[in-house]
């Protein structure tokens, strides 16, 4: 069975989605980081992972279902904060962040027969999803961060060990107000549209 990793912060103002600010405030950014953390996080319950762990750079709020682990971050890069992430697992893992508040279920139930890793690419370059039948941090450690080659340079460091890759799609990251907008489009339904749609409309005091 497989476990499922989210890395996250928690959501306070300042600190998360400060990309989007402006045009939002600080307050209603963090607002959205906290409504995408909690659809991520509730997409993932609804999965059939054998474990989900969070790894949480912060503290655990109401946003967060029960039957998960919580873990702390550790301190360094972003390439060594998802590598430990993977040293948590024993067995075959997939690691996703907070910013795709669309991602399905369906998605996320991987199976690893027939491949050794998941690739999910973001559109921005860089990518959504890793997933490792073996989970080994070296292959993580020394990959450029938050560039538009992240996710190319992190695949073929995949493809040079000798795994064998399946492809997830591509999925739209949140990073600046237009992201916002787009996704939620895509995800109608979410606690992420119901919370931006709330700040258009000046419901939450805008």
């Amino acid at each position: 069975m497989t476990t499922l990793l989210v890395i996250a912060k928690e959501p306070r103002p300042g600190r998360v989605k400060t990309r989007l600010t402006p045009p939002f405030t600080p307050e209603e950014a963090a607002g959205l980081a906290e409504a995408a953390l909690a659809d991520t996080l509730l997409a993932v319950a609804a999965t059939s992972a054998s474990r989900r762990i969070l790894v949480l750079d912060g503290a655990p709020g109401p946003w967060l279902p029960p039957g998960f682990d919580v873990v702390p971050q550790c301190g360094g890069g972003l390439d060594e904060r998802l590598a430990r992430a993977f040293a948590h697992c024993d067995g075959p893992a997939l690691l996703i962040g907070m910013d795709t508040p669309q991602v399905t279920p369906h998605l996320l139930d991987v199976d690893f027969t027939g491949c050794d890793a998941y690739f999910g690419p973001a559109e921005d370059g860089g990518f959504w999803a890793l997933g490792l039948s073996r989970p080994d941090p070296d292959l993580l450690r020394g990959v450029p961060m938050s560039t538009s080659r992240t996710g190319a340079v992190q695949r073929q460091r995949l493809v040079a060990a000798g795994l064998r890759v399946r492809d997830l799609p591509a999925l739209r990251d949140v990073d600046i107000a237009a992201d916002a907008h787009a996704v939620a489009a895509l995800a109608p339904q979410s606690r992420f549209a119901a919370r931006l749609a709330r700040f258009a409309t000046g419901e939450d005091g805008r």
